[in-house]
C-alpha cells in the first residue's frame, strides 16, 4: 500500500508539464533522438541525486536556507539563460540540420548536462522528493526498501521523458511540427525563461 500511495502521487507530480517537458521538447526537434535521450538521463540523474538525499533521511536539507535560496537562484538563472537562447535562435528548419543556437550544439554529454543542470537546480525537485519521504513511507521501512522505491521513480522519470522524447522524435511529427518548429521554441523560450524567474522569486 504504501509503494502504491508514493508512486501514484510521484506519477501524477509527473504528468504536470515543467521546464523539463520544454527542455525536452526542443532536443527531440533539433536533435538526433540519441542527444534528446542524454537530456532525459541527465534529468533523471539529477533526481536520483535528491531521491538518494529523502532516501538517506537527510530531511534537515530543507532547513538549509541558504542552500535552498542558492539553487533558486542557480535554477531561475539557468532557465532564463536557456529561455534566451531559444528566443534569440534564428529561423531555420528542420531540414536545415542543427540549429545554430549553442543549446542545439550536438554532444553526448552537453545534452546529459543540460538536463542534469535544469533538474538539479530546481529547489521544489529536493522538496517535493523529501516531502514525499517524510509524509508516506513509514520510519520502520527499510534501507533498502526505500532504496527500491527511489529506484522505481527514477526509472518512471527516466521511461516517461524518453517517451516523450520519442513522440517527439518521430519523423511524421516532426514533419507535422516542422512549419511551427521557430513557434515552438519561441513559446518554449519564453515559457522557460518565465519558469526561471517565478522560480527565483517563489
Amino acid at each position: 500500500m504504501e509503494f502504491l500511495l508514493i508512486a501514484s502521487a510521484h506519477f501524477l507530480a509527473l504528468l504536470s508539464p515543467g521546464p523539463d517537458f520544454f527542455l525536452i521538447l526542443q532536443a527531440a526537434l533539433r536533435l538526433p533522438l540519441r542527444y534528446a535521450f542524454m537530456v532525459c538521463t541527465g534529468i533523471a540523474a539529477a533526481n536520483g541525486v535528491y531521491l538518494a538525499v529523502a532516501v538517506l533521511g537527510l530531511e534537515t536539507v530543507r532547513e538549509m536556507d541558504t542552500l535552498m535560496v542558492a539553487l533558486k537562484w542557480l535554477g531561475g538563472g539557468y532557465l532564463v539563460y536557456v529561455g534566451l537562447l531559444l528566443l534569440r535562435a534564428p529561423r531555420r528548419s528542420l531540414e536545415a540540420g542543427v540549429s545554430v543556437s549553442a543549446l542545439h550544439v550536438p554532444g553526448v554529454r552537453r545534452q546529459f548536462m543540460v538536463g542534469f543542470l535544469s533538474a538539479i537546480f530546481n529547489p521544489k525537485n529536493a522538496i517535493f522528493y523529501l516531502s514525499l519521504f517524510t509524509v508516506m513511507v513509514s520510519a520502520e521501512t527499510p534501507l533498502g526498501v526505500r532504496s527500491l522505491y527511489a529506484l522505481w521513480m527514477v526509472s518512471v522519470v527516466l521511461a516517461w521523458d524518453m517517451g516523450v522524447a520519442t513522440a517527439f522524435g518521430r519523423e511524421r511529427v516532426k514533419g507535422f511540427l516542422g512549419q511551427w518548429v521557430f513557434r515552438i521554441e519561441k513559446v518554449s523560450g519564453l515559457l522557460l525563461a518565465v519558469f526561471g524567474v517565478l522560480l527565483a522569486v517563489d
